[in-house]
């Protein structure tokens, strides 16, 4: 049930309308592990971190079933490191600092004990690195996921339509979507973007949930209305996080499980939201998912009898 994540590992310093974090850990491949592990080990970690990047944070996720052969520690050089500053709605934000540090010539090196894994998950990083991962591995994994951005959309566009012909799914925001295929409706840029590569594609949409395509077939799985949301930052990573540890941990890739794996991986991302940075996903219990997984059963199911 092995899986490998790749993705940044970083510093984040974050202000919302609720307060300012100051320097904390972030980076996809962290929210991706943290929230991945609790539901499969060990989970397979590819990165980079300057000499900075505390220790404990490192054991921690080793504790957590994290492997950290991939993590590649540059001592005399700083981390990556993201500024921002989110508006009143949450759901926008605006970047104030972007230090690409250790993570701008970033060559990922795939460890011999990460070989044979089942299950990979491509975090946001340039075409050109998942393209070198999905190379390195000798035995193509049961399940590729990608994750990707606007930026890459717009600098590496070629690269980018590259690496979509080697991935099982495809995870973007609505936003991202529909500046991929150039179609506003979602079912219109979904059709076009199914032709470019993924068999599968996720499109989140914040607090409105989120969609998954194949072939003709379409599943909204909403997300939960919460009372608070602290800090959004890492929501993305870790509903994917969530989504790939479920399809590990039953082995399923059908669409029938996947709609599954969605509704586990809102689940998850509503636990991120509630606190800074992974301080939440350090402190769930299996207790915790299961309970809040029944809040979601319960959001969507409704009896109706039809006349």
């Amino acid at each position: 049930m092995s899986l490998i994540v790749v993705g940044s590992m970083a510093f984040d310093e974050i202000e919302t309308p609720f307060g300012k974090s100051g320097r904390i850990i972030g980076g996809s491949a962290t929210f991706i592990a943290w929230t991945a592990s609790n539901f499969v080990q060990p989970i397979n970690q590819v990165s980079v971190v300057g000499g900075d990047f505390p220790q404990a944070d490192l054991n921690a996720l080793a504790a957590k079933g994290v492997a950290l052969e991939g993590v590649q520690i540059k001592k005399d050089r700083p981390s990556f490191y993201w500024s921002g500053k989110y508006h009143m709605d949450m759901n926008t934000r605006d970047t104030l600092v972007t230090e690409l540090n250790v993570l701008g010539d970033f060559d990922p090196v795939i460890p011999e004990s990460y070989q044979g894994s089942e299950f990979l998950v491509l975090g946001n990083l340039s075409p050109q690195v998942q393209i070198s991962v999905i190379n390195q591995l000798r035995e193509r994994p049961k399940l590729i996921v990608l994750d990707t951005m606007n930026f890459w959309m717009e600098v590496a566009l070629d690269d980018l339509k590259k690496v979509l012909t080697m991935v099982d799914v495809l995870m973007i925001n609505d936003g991202e979507a529909r500046q991929l295929s150039g179609e506003y409706s979602l079912v219109k840029a979904a059709r076009k973007i199914l032709t470019m590569g993924p068999r599968y594609l996720i499109i989140k949409k914040g607090e409105h949930g989120a969609l998954l395509f194949h072939e003709n077939h379409v599943f909204f799985a909403p997300a939960l209305p919460l009372e608070d949301v602290f800090d959004p930052t890492g929501a993305g990573d870790t509903f994917a996080g969530g989504f790939i540890g479920h399809l590990a941990k039953t082995k399923d890739i059908s669409f029938e499980n996947m709609k599954t794996a969605i509704i586990v991986g809102s689940a998850m991302a509503s636990f991120c939201v509630e606190k800074f940075g992974t301080s939440r996903l350090k402190e769930i219990t299996h207790e915790d998912i299961s309970a809040r997984l029944e809040q979601f059963v319960e959001l969507v199911n409704f009896d109706i009898d039809l006349v």
